[in-house]
């Protein structure tokens, strides 16, 4: 299994210097058919992240570019009144791939953010009377840039919960900047091959279910995702009056399984707390919405994350 994942990122990282956790955050979501946020300023290769995944896996990537103007069914398609025919032809719209990207989707309204929920939830998209399914493997990456201020909406958060993890990308490093810079003005970047097909992806969805995860562990998941909710009941009482509404049980399911992905990238055939401490904040800090004190007083949902972890004792 390692031999897969060592070659995915291989390939990957023909274009992609640095950004690690970006790459692995793809990847547990890929392995585990999850979907991810991700958050930065432009140019951070988040587009090119996605794109070079699509190539490694010989998979198909489509774009969507979110703009005030865009309708939802300028994502999931439409019917077509066909006049020589006296019917309703179905035009599907570029939902219809294995990787999307849903670039800048904080700049479209509401309405059409919400034209993802059914697919991402149930990977099929209702046009008029029909259902149609998408591809498999199917994932949704969508991306927001935190520094726009005008021409945004915020994300509903029936929304924000079906996506597995939310990653935020800052900056390279200096030593990997100037690598990028090397790559481009001397020898360019280099063509990424396919490396695996879809048959050794399902072997991988397969595989994650077979990583061992101790009761102890699991009690361990669900006491981080209670502590969002009862936050008095596990020490935290000064957290209270900052959390408005705590994780849901979905957090529960993708904390569980994206802790077992980190294992299998790694290598292990068993979850640890260090597995789950990887991923609790990316699995957990879009789900907590927080109150005007907590704003007042310039507390992130990472924040209260990192308490819960350094609060809560581990097995």
């Amino acid at each position: 299994m390692n031999n897969y994942i060592t070659d995915i990122k291989t390939e990957v990282k023909k274009v992609i210097v640095g950004q690690e956790e970006l790459i692995d955050s793809i990847l547990i979501a890929l392995i585990t058919n999850g979907h991810i946020l991700v958050e930065g300023v432009p140019g951070l290769a988040k587009t090119t992240a996605i794109n070079a995944f699509s190539k490694a896996l010989g998979v198909e990537f489509k774009r969507i570019q979110f703009t005030p103007d865009l309708l939802p069914s300028d994502i999931v398609g439409s019917q077509i009144y066909n006049q020589k025919e006296s019917n309703f032809n179905v035009k599907k719209g570029p939902v219809f791939t294995n990787l999307l990207l849903a670039d800048e989707i904080n700049r479209a309204p509401a309405k059409v953010q919400s034209a993802l929920l059914e697919v991402m939830q149930e990977k099929q998209v209702t046009i008029g009377d029909n259902s149609f399914k998408v591809g498999d493997p199917f994932l949704v990456m969508a991306t927001q840039n935190p520094v726009e201020q005008e021409g945004v909406y915020k994300l509903p958060e029936a929304q924000l919960d079906r996506f597995m993890l939310k990653v935020v990308v800052n900056y390279n490093t200096i030593e990997e900047e100037f690598e990028i810079v090397n790559r481009v003005s001397k020898i360019g970047f280099q063509t990424i091959n396919q490396v695996i097909d879809q048959q050794a992806i399902k072997i991988l969805q397969e595989k994650v279910h077979q990583v061992h995860v101790d009761d102890e562990i699991q009690r361990y998941i669900l006491k981080l995702i209670f502590a969002t909710r009862e936050p008095q009941n596990y020490g935290l009482e000064q957290y209270s009056s900052y959390i408005e509404v705590g994780a849901s049980p979905r957090a529960s399911i993708d904390l569980y399984n994206a802790s077992r992905a980190v294992a299998l990238i790694r290598g292990k055939e068993y979850v640890t707390p260090l597995d789950i401490a990887t991923v609790a904040t990316n699995v957990l800090q879009h789900r907590i919405v927080l109150s005007y004190q907590a704003t007042a007083k310039n507390i992130t949902p990472k924040d209260i994350v990192q308490k819960i972890l350094g609060t809560i004792p581990t097995p």
